[in-house]
Order: C-alpha cells, then sequence, then structure tokens
C-alpha cells in the first residue's frame, strides 16, 4: 500500500442533474445508479489494497454524515470531516489539508469525487502509484481522461512536454485548464490530440496545496490558517462554525489550478470513466437494451421506444411508452420528470428555480 498517501473523498454535493430521484436529503453519491451498491460506497471500494480505511477521509455535510458512515463503516469516525455549509471544492481541499498535514506534515492526499463510476480498477490503481511518485516531486497532479467524444460539458487540459523521469506511464507537463467549450472547440482539441478532459481527480502533497491556496486565494488561506490553529484542541468545532459561513464558494479548478505553476496531467485512455453528471451519461455506463433503452423501472412496457431512459420510483406503477425516441422519463412518488436527452443539463435549472418557490419540497 501507499506510504503517507491519504484519500480525501469529496461528498457533499447535492446531485441536482440527476433530480427528482437525487434529492436534498438523499443526493446521487448514496443512490445505487449503476450496480448493487452507492456511488459512494464504490468510491470506496476502489481504493481497496491501495490504502486502509484508517488514511480514507470523507468530507461531507452534516445533514448527510450519517447514511455515509452507514454505508461505510469501516472508515474511522473521526475521519469523516463536516463542513457547516458547502463552500465550494476549494474549501474541501483546504479543509482536508488541514487536518491531514496535522497527521503526517509530510503526506500526500488524493482527492476523489464521491459521484464517479470507473470501470478499470487496476488502471486506476496504476494511475494512482504514478501519480503518487510525481507529487513527491512537488507537482499538482491531475487525472485527465483521454475524450472519446467531443464533450461539452466538461473541462478540458492542454498537455505539454513529456515530463522527465522513469515512470511506468506517460507523465505531461498540464499548459492550460479551459473551461467547458462550445461543440466545435471540443472537436478541434479533440483533433489536436493533446487536451485531455478534466476529471476532478488530483493529487498532491498537503503542504503544497495549501500553499498554493496561499498564492491565489489569501483569504481562504488566512480562514484554513486560523482553523489550523484550532484543529485538535477543543476549540476545533467553534472556529469551524465561525470560519465556515463567511467564505466565498469556489472551486479548486477556478481557484488554484487554472493558475498554479508545476502541474502534471496522466492522460487517462481505457479508465472506463464517467462523472455520471446527468441521466443521459447512464448511457455511458450501462449497457442498453436491443431497442437502446435503458429501463429501471419494474413494471414497463414500451411499443416502438428506443434510446430512450426509464426510471421508475419501485412501486406497483406502471410505465407505458409508446412511439417515443431519445427521451429520458423518470418517475418517482411526487415527481414525474420527462424531457429530450440532449437537454438533460438543463434538470438542475428546475431545482434552481424551485429552491426559490414555494415548492422547495419538491428539491
Amino acid at each position: 500500500m501507499l506510504e503517507n498517501v491519504y484519500a480525501v473523498i469529496m461528498a457533499g454535493g447535492g446531485g441536482t442533474r440527476l433530480w427528482p430521484v437525487s434529492r436534498r436529503n438523499r443526493p446521487k453519491q448514496m443512490l445505487p445508479l449503476v450496480a448493487d451498491w452507492t456511488l459512494f460506497e464504490a468510491t470506496v471500494r476502489r481504493l481497496e489494497g491501495l490504502l486502509p480505511p484508517e488514511r480514507i477521509l470523507v468530507v461531507t455535510v452534516p445533514d448527510q454524515a450519517e447514511t455515509l458512515r452507514a454505508q461505510a463503516p469501516q472508515i474511522p469516525p473521526e475521519n469523516y470531516l463536516l463542513e457547516p455549509a458547502p463552500r465550494g471544492t476549494a474549501s474541501v481541499v483546504g479543509l482536508a489539508a488541514v487536518a491531514i498535514r496535522k497527521r503526517d506534515p509530510s503526506a500526500l492526499m488524493v482527492v476523489l469525487p464521491s459521484d464517479h463510476f470507473i470501470r478499470n480498477r487496476d488502471l486506476f490503481h496504476l494511475l494512482l502509484r504514478v501519480a503518487a511518485e510525481v507529487a513527491g516531486q512537488d507537482y499538482l497532479v491531475t487525472l485527465g481522461i483521454t475524450p472519446t467524444y467531443p464533450a461539452t460539458s466538461y473541462g478540458y487540459i492542454e498537455s505539454g512536454e513529456m515530463l522527465p523521469g522513469d515512470f511506468t506511464y506517460p507523465v505531461y507537463r498540464a499548459v492550460h485548464f479551459r473551461e467547458k467549450p462550445d461543440e466545435n472547440q471540443a472537436r478541434e482539441m479533440i483533433l489536436r490530440g493533446n487536451y485531455s478532459w478534466n476529471s476532478g481527480m488530483f493529487i498532491w502533497k498537503a503542504e503544497r496545496i495549501l500553499q498554493e491556496i496561499g498564492l491565489h486565494m489569501p483569504d481562504l488561506k488566512s480562514a484554513l490558517d486560523s482553523l489550523d490553529e484550532a484543529w485538535g484542541t477543543r476549540l476545533q468545532a467553534e472556529r469551524l462554525e465561525q470560519i465556515w459561513p463567511g467564505l466565498r464558494p469556489e472551486t479548486i479548478d477556478y481557484g488554484v489550478m487554472e493558475h498554479a505553476q508545476n502541474v502534471a496531467v496522466l492522460p487517462a485512455g481505457g479508465l472506463g470513466w464517467s462523472d455520471i453528471g446527468n441521466w443521459d451519461s447512464l448511457f455511458d455506463v450501462l449497457i442498453p437494451d436491443g431497442d437502446g433503452n435503458i429501463v429501471f423501472a419494474g413494471h414497463h412496457i414500451p411499443l416502438e421506444t428506443h434510446n430512450s431512459l426509464v426510471y421508475g420510483a419501485g412501486n406497483n406503477r406502471l410505465v407505458v411508452t409508446i412511439g417515443v425516441d431519445d427521451l429520458i422519463i423518470v418517475d418517482t412518488s411526487d415527481v414525474l420528470l420527462i424531457c429530450r436527452r440532449d437537454q438533460a443539463q438543463k434538470v438542475r435549472q428546475i431545482v434552481a428555480s424551485l429552491k426559490n418557490s414555494d415548492r422547495e419540497q419538491y428539491t
């Protein structure tokens, strides 16, 4: 097992693009969407044989902690770090780095979202071992995903020259982080051949990322320094409650990675990766039937139905589809969602509008 390496699983998100199944009290990482276990459980299982549970930390919010602890009881209770409120992945990384550095000042940390699907665990382990070796040389390391189509819902990383060193997997200097492009830009980047999707998985020294946060996000670093002073004392919880509400929400990509120096990327092909970002992304993970349909409903009668996803609430309700193509149909106990597959990204807009209305109970 990797020495000195800790995993940080980010598990406090809302998963609004998988609404109405993903809800405030049970977001997508807690759901068994693609297997018999939940996405969070799959993330923990993926680390078996690589890291012991004692070196796996989970950052989440209080409302989700009890369920997550029940799903992964092998992780010690003290390894669950609770944000008083979500403040973006930059604060998550900073909080975890403070906690890990207290345990081991020379530690490396692997940052993993809790809602990814990865089919090839052996390759995943190889990538993390190589990434840890590179991060040990003071690089900020990210795992890229070799694009398979011109996606407009992912950020991209441009690779430069190959890093010198006797690594067992190709490692490149990351030249530029580029946010979600339009389709023409995405096609151009794929044709150039030196762009990867930004997976949101990172590896670095805890001390190194705190230094970079200090350079590019000084307000967050000041808050983390104050928290560091109280960490491990009786003032820890109180200090966290005082500091957290005032933090400006920001992602680690925008806040740090787009400006940082000495960033490396490992472009991964064959990982079988998906971020399960919306209902349409399940077509990248699950095997459709002969008509191209993915059906979760226990009682479904299709007639001339193609390339559609049907998700039932698990009750005795019968779902019938006739003459439909390329639809997402999600039927829960209190919400019925119907949308075109190419509009699946817009589901989060509905959730946002519900939060600002008198129908917030549906979120």
